[in-house]
């Protein structure tokens, strides 16, 4: 009886540590400790999670976070995302962000007047493999997309992702991001909109044509919409566009570096009418000045060094800007 006796005190004595053991494991690793950003994908186990909380310094034990995991029955709970930890969190903190699939939010972002090469390094750069965003720019993917109705057959995406940050976590695709882009694109293509280039005897993908030369060439609405009204001018009296970022456009499509000579359709210096494509994407200041040019008479416009833009009506007046404002740019 006595030897029957100390065997239930030593399991007694045994279960009261693992007990301990188990719950100062529980405990957070640190009081003090940055934030870790860590990745759990599909179809990983609750052995595998608790591995690699542990190897990330986040848990005490592998064992213990498995184990309260498996007592609290949300072993099945826990979802794959994108997670921002810290060592300052207990194991039951950290087991309730992950079974809540409280994931972290990244943002992707495609900014103004970007080129569609300059877009796919973006999501190259924002860690999307290269073949999964070469396949999500890939025009033919989208064919039934109502925001690319006017878009003619066989050109690319050029100037339908439109400007903006989007929100992206562990599950989101390169095609996703794209999608919404092209969406966002479509909200700002209203019928008011395509009416207005109508009127001012534009379809709708020349509109978006010209909205991205005037994103490139100058900056502020009021500018936009003086520039706009040369280059609708320009049009309608068979005169060069003469706009340089279309010429370096088409050069570098070409391989030929920043040329304004290199001579492609996109070089409106050598030739009249509009370029086959628009030249970069475009937001909705752009599209407006397009659309609702202003009502002056200007024929040409230069942008000075300080990022002033400078109307004219005569040649000699341009020159006069260019030779008095624009020095390093006009180089």
């Amino acid at each position: 009886m006595i030897a029957f006796g100390g065997v239930i005190l030593l399991l007694i004595l045994a279960t009261l540590g693992v007990w301990h053991f188990y719950n100062q494991n529980l405990r957070p690793v640190s009081k003090n400790a940055p934030t870790q950003t860590i990745t759990i994908q599909p179809g990983t186990t609750p052995a595998q999670i608790a591995d690699l909380l542990h190897n990330k310094g986040l848990i005490r034990n592998a064992w213990t976070f498995e184990a309260y995991v498996r007592h609290e029955g949300v072993g099945g709970d826990l979802q794959a995302g994108t997670y921002s930890l810290s060592a300052t969190q207990s194991v039951p903190a950290i087991a309730a962000q992950l079974t809540r699939g409280k994931v972290t939010i990244e943002l992707v972002t495609i900014l103004p007047g970007q080129r569609l090469d300059q877009i796919e390094q973006t999501l190259i750069n924002d860690g999307f493999s290269k073949a999964s965003v070469e396949a999500a720019l890939q025009a033919s993917a989208y064919e039934n997309n109502a925001a690319l109705v006017d878009k003619p057959v066989g050109n690319s995406l050029e100037g339908y992702l439109y400007p903006d940050s989007f929100q992206r976590t562990s599950a989101t695709t390169a095609s996703e991001i794209v999608q919404e882009s092209i969406a966002e694109m479509q909200t700002h293509l209203t019928p008011e909109l395509r009416a207005a280039f109508a009127k001012e005897g534009l379809s709708t993908y020349q509109g978006i044509v010209l909205a991205s030369i005037v994103e490139q060439e100058v900056n502020t609405p009021s500018d936009r919409a003086q520039a706009a009204q040369v280059f609708l001018k320009r049009l309608s009296m068979g005169m060069s566009l003469g706009s340089d970022v279309t010429a370096m456009y088409g050069s570098r499509l070409a391989g030929q570096g920043t040329s304004l000579s290199y001579d492609s359709p996109y070089n409106t210096l050598l030739h009249t009418g509009l370029p086959p494509t628009p030249i970069s994407n475009v937001d909705s200041s752009a599209l407006q000045a397009v659309a609702h040019p202003a009502t002056t008479n200007w024929l040409y416009f230069v942008t000075g060094d300080d990022g002033t833009t400078h109307f004219s009506t005569t040649l000699q007046e341009h020159q006069a800007n260019t030779q008095q404002y624009c020095h390093k740019l006009c180089e």
